[in-house]
């Protein structure tokens, strides 16, 4: 049980600790913990949906018994005194009434409550209502280890006593929240027969075939209310996290992540917890990436590269596509130039470096969070009872078993030989869609090489002068539909080969299937963007001897300005479109379904019949929570972390729109929990699970897809070896803006128009700049003029440039890497004064169980005695 559970006495707050197995005990403040407990309902109204006899008493006195008043909140039996747990849909057209029938009678058998009700707008829907009285949820509670407060004089207690009869207690119906309630009946219900077989068993398996349409446990009830929480208090858990939470005027508060633990489960609080520390640890991320990007604004009048550009009307550049791409003045580049010098600028590389840090700062600093929020939550020695195998693997294996060496128990076991042809297999289809995504990039590359002359050729002048930035933008824009077209094709995919391999556990189920979709959607979503810094215009060529896709299509350049534009393009563009549309399929079809479900009642039955509708009814009619629970709530915030450290070096504003759309993320997650979805079933975990593991691959891989951007996509290093190699500096040591004078010019080479292949050659003859027909123009490359011994070879300097940046790499991933590493090492997993309570209460522990043991042979002692008996000199 979490330490809110018994309140608060004396002004004390009560923490629980572990002594054996099933045993826990009580510590006051002053020897454990000095932090209030921040899950008490002092916030709540007096007659709120836990009310205690007080409140019993209060309601007799002015008029309204509690029975009465329970009847009419749907959350109650029809006595007003059994509260409602877990909720059970069916459909009385349903065929399987036999089994249905043999479970709820071996749920009555295990001593649970049932009530039916018809719905009010279906009478062909059944709700079956359950409650687990006192003696039920204290036999299942010990059963399931649930953590509960001893009075403080039990230090010890053997398995042989009465398990309940030591705990506190001031009231035995509030004494279980309604999270744990609700937990301890669905445990119950995954354990009860529905026909005989030892595999006929479990509520999961009467949902899939279709006996059950839902189950769930209620809300605690409506999260509106006519009067203000500020003078008349919330009416229920549901209400408080609506107004503390889930309101979107509390955007700028902190969490309420205990009351959310205590309403939706430590699982959920955990996924809350963890994003609300993401999005807090953006906030320095976001302030240096701004600083970037305003000092390349601030620096953009004293840049000599932009300034070149700007001003060469002389320099002349080769045509960009065949036959229909013009000549153009380098000036005419000047915008992109400056846009380009925003992105890519002296901070550039310090921001590369922070961003590799912050990501394991990040990391090291989340394990302390942990740490502590597994502590305050008492999840330090909770470990998951053994995992039940799948029903699937069951069916598939049942004729072969083997001894379980926990439980020795015989189970249906999976040949090796039969699990290896199955990875096989299931690695087989993962390397073909993979396969699949690099086709659609493929399509991508030959939509941008054919229709940058399309554009060249249009009629409008705007678009005719933009073309190459008229392809990124759309190129972009259909490779997002392809990306959202692929995502449905991955989860059916991934959904058949991770069935393929028959895990034996719904863990193992889940981190295979959670591997597979985030390595689909990694792929997909950043194949593109991989294509676009590392490939585009790498490969393309000279003038006069281009490289060619199917000895046709001629492989796009980048822009006379540089390639990282479209990087950054790519990335602003997919970067925003996907948070949208993942913020309206995550609210607004929730509220679009539920929207038109009420919409159907009142035509139907008329609007006064929305008043009288039920709890259960009222919950059944929101949307059910996602299949795979928080997967697709973690996947979307892992792809957006991967955006925001992997290429971040070409798009310093990535964690600014990371940050800008996790603050609207948390409210909006949590509008969407409390109010729109079913509640989920409370369940327990003491960590975000395999989510860990991508994360730290995901902040490997930065440290090296960073590296590259900045010697392969940026123009960081050309520059530097200008400066110090080439530039009016050379030698001196200096790599101030004096230093680049010049530079445009050494890095454009030139080339002789007579050289043209024919498909190559434009229409233009480019007289419309001089008069007089051109006979050379300018590209981007470091290749030797053509009247040269060796036309178009490299120059000394591409060779130069070429050893920088592979010496550059390799500095900055060992730098960036042994930085990561002191890091990690530096700071401890457990904070010091966590270290020093968890100590100081092992200690306490072992002093008690010694007073205990102490205690216990004076005792006998003093019995030994007082009968009479004989006895040595023994201790104490």
């Amino acid at each position: 049980m979490e330490a809110s559970s018994s309140g608060i006495t004396n002004g004390k707050t009560k923490v629980f600790h572990p002594v054996a197995k099933d045993v826990n005990i009580l510590f006051d403040e002053l020897e454990a913990v000095n932090s209030p407990c921040k899950d008490d309902d002092s916030l709540l109204h007096p007659g709120n949906l836990t009310s205690t006899s007080d409140d019993a008493s209060r309601l007799e006195a002015g008029g309204e018994t509690m029975p009465e008043r329970n009847k009419s909140n749907g959350l109650y039996f029809r006595d007003g005194k059994c509260r409602i747990d877990y909720i059970l849909v069916y459909r009385k057209s349903n065929p399987q009434t036999e089994k249905r029938e043999v479970f709820e009678r071996n749920i009555r058998a295990e001593g649970l409550h049932m009530e039916k009700e018809s719905s009010l707008i279906n009478s062909d829907i059944i709700f079956v209502k359950l409650h687990a009285p006192w003696e039920v949820l204290g036999r299942y509670a010990e059963q399931m280890n649930v953590r509960m407060p001893f009075r403080r004089k039990i230090y010890y207690l053997p398995r042989r006593y009465k398990f309940m009869s030591s705990f506190i207690i001031h009231n035995k119906d509030t004494f279980f929240n309604n999270a744990t309630r609700s937990r301890i009946v669905h445990h119950i219900l995954q354990r009860i027969k529905y026909e005989e077989g030892k595999n006929k068993i479990g509520l999961n398996r009467l949902l899939t075939n279709g006996s059950y349409e839902a189950a769930f446990p209620l809300h605690e009830g409506g999260y509106r209310s006519k009067n203000s929480i500020r003078t008349h208090g919330a009416e229920n858990h549901r209400h408080l996290l609506y107004e503390c939470w889930a309101s979107w005027g509390v955007w700028y508060k902190y969490q309420p992540l205990d009351l959310v633990r205590r309403y939706f489960g430590e699982k959920i609080g955990l996924y809350f917890a963890w994003l609300g520390w993401y999005t807090g640890m953006l906030f320095p991320a976001a302030f240096i990436g701004l600083f970037v990007f305003l000092y390349g604004v601030i620096t953009l009048d004293h840049c000599q590269v932009s300034k070149e550009v700007c001003q060469a009307t002389d320099i002349i550049m080769c045509p960009v596509c065949d036959k229909y791409c013009p000549f153009m003045r380098l000036s005419d580049s000047c915008v992109y130039a400056k846009v380009t010098h925003l992105f890519d600028n002296g901070a550039t590389v310090f921001f590369a470096v922070f961003m590799a840090v912050w990501a394991t700062v990040f990391l090291e600093f989340w394990k302390r969070r942990r740490a502590v929020i597994a502590y305050d939550w008492d999840l330090i020695d909770w470990e998951e009872e053994e995992e039940e195998i799948r029903p699937q693997f069951e069916a598939k294996y049942s004729k072969k078993e083997r001894m379980n060496p926990i439980s020795g128990k015989p189970e249906p076991y999976q040949a090796f030989a039969d699990k290896c042809s199955r990875l096989v297999v299931s690695a087989s289809g993962i390397f073909f869609m993979i396969c699949v995504v690099i086709a659609a990039v493929f399509g991508i590359v030959i939509y941008r090489v054919v229709t940058v002359s399309t554009f060249a050729a249009f009629k409008w002048a705007l678009i005719r002068n933009n073309s190459q930035v008229a392809t990124t933008g759309t190129a972009v824009c259909i490779n997002f539909c392809i990306i959202m077209l692929l995502n449905v094709l991955y989860e059916k995919v991934a959904l058949l080969l991770t069935n393929l391999e028959q895990p034996r556990t719904e863990s193992e189920w889940e981190n295979s299937f959670t591997l597979k979709m985030f390595l689909f959607q990694f792929v997909n979503l950043n194949s593109s963007t991989f294509y676009i810094a590392f490939f585009l215009g790498r490969f393309t060529g000279h003038p006069g001897a281009y490289l060619r896709l199917i000895n046709r299509w001629r492989l796009e350049e980048c822009h006379p300005s540089g390639c990282l534009i479209d990087l950054c393009m790519q990335m602003g563009i997919i970067m925003v479109l996907k948070q949208t549309w993942n913020n309206f399929m995550e609210l607004g079809y929730p509220l679009i379904q539920n929207w038109w479900t009420r919409r159907k009642v009142r035509q139907e039955h008329g609007p006064e019949r929305k008043i009288s509708f039920p709890q259960w009814e009222k919950d059944y009619n929101l949307q059910p929570m996602n299949a795979y629970g928080l997967f697709d709530e973690y996947l979307e915030m892992i792809l957006q972390f991967g955006f925001t450290t992997i290429f971040v070096a070409a798009f310093p504003l990535a964690p600014l729109l990371a940050l800008l759309n996790n603050i609207i993320e948390i409210r909006l997650d949590a509008y969407k929990f409390v109010t729109q979805w079913r509640r989920p079933l409370a369940s327990r975990a003491k960590d975000i699970g395999i989510w860990y593991g991508i994360l730290e691959g995901i902040g490997i891989l930065s440290v090296i897809t960073n590296a590259f951007v900045i010697a392969i996509t940026s123009d960081f290093i050309p520059r530097l070896v200008y400066a110090y190699k080439y530039g009016p500096c050379a030698g001196q040591g200096e790599a101030g803006q004096k230093c680049m004078v010049g530079y445009v010019n050494a890095s454009l080479s030139v080339f002789r128009i007579s050289d043209f292949e024919n498909r190559s050659e434009p229409e233009s003859d480019g007289s419309e700049f001089s008069g007089t027909p051109l006979k050379y123009c300018r590209y981007r490359d470091y290749r030797d003029p053509p009247h040269s011994l060796v036309p178009y070879g490299y120059t000394l300097q591409f060779w130069h440039v070429l050893a920088a940046r592979l010496a550059f790499i390799i500095v900055f991933e060992h730098l960036v890497f042994c930085i990561k590493h002191l890091i990690s090492y530096l700071i401890p997993d457990l904070p010091k004064d966590l270290r020093d309570r968890m100590r100081r209460e092992k200690y306490l522990i072992q002093e008690m169980m010694y007073e205990a043991e102490l205690e216990r042979l004076q005792k006998e002692r003093k019995e030994r005695k007082k009968n009479g008996k004989a006895h040595h000199n023994e201790w104490p």
